[in-house]
């Protein structure tokens, strides 16, 4: 990743996709501390201000180190972030990276999650040398399957008991889209 520059502040039509702080952390809680939208994020719901600084903190960590970058969402004329989108278990070498992204349930179905997916896509594809990304998503999640199919993501398999995460295995679809795939146009 090309770190000559801060960190990268991404627009679309209705978002921008900006560095979190701490100064969101109050944010991050109250969308995180939701059962339904940690659900089938592999952690549990957050129950602290500090649990929240921890996320942000891993935030710039992976950032720091190049191993990803995350960014928070939210709506043009607020400030507030109501999710995240973002990069992790960058392998710079390869060129590729797998995707995450959660957002407030209070925003679900307004095509909020799929306008930041793109912008994060294009993002990666145009300015981090990404050739492939990858989302790994377990079988009930059925909403996140259907926005990365929406972006041209193709399922792949399904990886078996790959994750221990919240004191469970996790089987996990694996998703990928290739550079030459992506609508760049959205």
């Amino acid at each position: 990743m090309d770190k000559t520059n801060a960190f990268p502040t991404l627009r679309s039509e209705r978002l921008i996709l900006r560095q979190a702080t701490e100064e969101d952390a109050e944010n991050v809680l109250a969308y995180l501390s939701n059962e339904k939208v940690t659900r089938h994020m592999g952690i549990e719901p957050f129950e602290s201000r500090q649990d929240a600084i921890d996320e942000i903190s891993w935030y710039r960590t992976i950032f720091e180190k190049d191993t990803g970058i995350r960014w928070g969402i939210t709506l043009k004329g607020q400030d507030k972030v109501i999710g995240s989108c973002g990069f992790l278990n960058l392998k710079a070498q390869h060129h590729r990276s797998e995707i995450g992204f959660e957002l407030s349930e209070e925003y679900w179905g307004k095509g909020i999650a799929s306008e930041a997916f793109q912008a994060v896509i294009a993002y990666g594809f145009e300015n981090m040398n990404l050739q492939r990304i990858e989302a790994l998503i377990e079988p009930a999640n059925i909403s996140s399957q259907k926005l990365v199919e929406k972006q041209g993501f193709q399922k792949e398999g399904l990886l078996r008991s790959y994750e221990f995460t919240a004191g469970k295995y996790d089987d996990l679809y694996m998703y990928s889209i290739l550079k030459r795939d992506f609508n760049f146009t959205g």
